[in-house]
């Protein structure tokens, strides 16, 4: 269906609504019936204009994170840890947030996780460490830091993560990070 631009303003609203409110109750609690009465619209226009609740959920879970150029290998754990704490801190993140509050419950919203690590945090890491060979086992010990720092901090709200000046959860990360990223590994243990 082809959507002009009267119908931008409807789908915005239909979009934040559902946003909030999958990110609020998750997806199987979340309904068209709420999601139309925060919007206020009449639920027939959410399917409308996306079918069915699930491609509403998937319109509203769908993430380009933009990871930024990471520099060269010294620079890639602290451009990666403060791009990813700047775009949480500015409120640039619900679909984020809709997305990893129903991923450990929906397979698909896991695999979009997924989907995201695999097309978007892996090249932008292999871009920037070109010469290490477990560049994908590094970036998912990356991300498993920074999800732990968004699903403490601002998702759950744990203290003192949750009320800590971002600069030094960002300095603390970025250690971390580091570790992750040019380590050696050694061998693993058996």
């Amino acid at each position: 269906m082809a959507f002009t631009e009267r119908s931008a303003p409807t789908r915005t609203a239909i979009l934040t609504a559902a946003r909030r409110l999958f990110a609020d109750d998750g997806y199987e609690r979340a309904t068209i019936r709420a999601i139309a009465a925060d919007a206020g619209i009449d639920p027939s226009m959410v399917i409308r204009y996306f079918g069915s609740k699930a491609d509403l959920y998937a319109a509203a879970s769908a993430i380009d994170l933009a990871v930024p150029d990471l520099g060269g290998a010294q620079d890639a754990a602290a451009a990666y840890v403060r791009s990813f704490l700047a775009r949480w801190e500015a409120g640039e993140n619900t679909a984020e947030a809709v997305l990893l509050r129903t991923a450990p419950t929906r397979p698909d919203a896991a695999a979009r996780v997924q989907a995201i690590f695999d097309e978007e945090i892996v090249p932008a890491l292999r871009k920037a460490i070109p010469d290490a060979p477990d560049v994908r086992e590094r970036a998912a010990l990356l991300l498993s830091q920074t999800l732990g720092i968004v699903y403490c901090r601002y998702l759950l709200g744990i203290e003192p993560l949750a009320s800590m000046d971002v600069r030094d959860v960002a300095a603390m990360a970025v250690r971390a990070a580091e570790g992750h990223l040019y380590e050696d590994r050694g061998p693993s243990a058996d």
